[in-house]
This record gives structure tokens, C-alpha cells and sequence, in this order.
């Protein structure tokens, strides 16, 4: 038997044999397991969402606060002081 016939033959002895019963109500779970994945990921990407706009407006009130885009005064000279 060459190598394709092999594998026709486990397929085939593979289809043959019979197989248990599927359950009935296999539909029904399947479609809450769906809905709770669903209804979880749902609730993720919200939570993630509002996770980034608040980081966003932390940032900006940090930002306007400090404001880190100015220069800072240079301290390398010490102060004039009685002269």
C-alpha cells in the first residue's frame, strides 16, 4: 500500500466506526457560553476604555499643572547678595 492508501484507509475505518450521540440541549449551551463571552469582552473593553480616558485626563491635568514643555530657570549662578 503506498502512503495515500494508508491514509484513505484510517479515514475511512475513522468514518466507519460510529460515534457517540451529541447531546441536545448542545445548541442551547453553546449559544450562553457565546453570550457570556460576548457579554465579558464587552465589559473588558469598557472598562479598558474608561481605564484610558481617565489616564488621558490625568495627564492633562498633570501637564497644565507642572507644565513640562517650559524651560526651567537656570541655578548655576549663586545669588548677589551682600555685595
Amino acid at each position: 500500500m503506498t502512503r495515500h492508501e494508508d491514509k484513505e484507509a484510517a479515514v475511512r475505518r475513522m468514518m466507519d466506526t460510529p460515534h457517540p450521540p451529541v447531546p441536545a440541549d448542545l445548541a442551547v449551551r453553546a449559544e450562553a457560553l457565546g453570550a457570556r463571552r460576548a457579554r465579558r469582552d464587552r465589559v473588558a473593553r469598557r472598562v479598558l476604555w474608561t481605564l484610558f480616558v481617565l489616564a488621558a485626563l490625568a495627564f492633562t491635568v498633570w501637564a497644565s499643572a507642572e507644565r513640562p514643555w517650559e524651560v526651567p530657570p537656570t541655578r548655576t549662578t549663586p545669588p548677589l547678595e551682600g555685595w
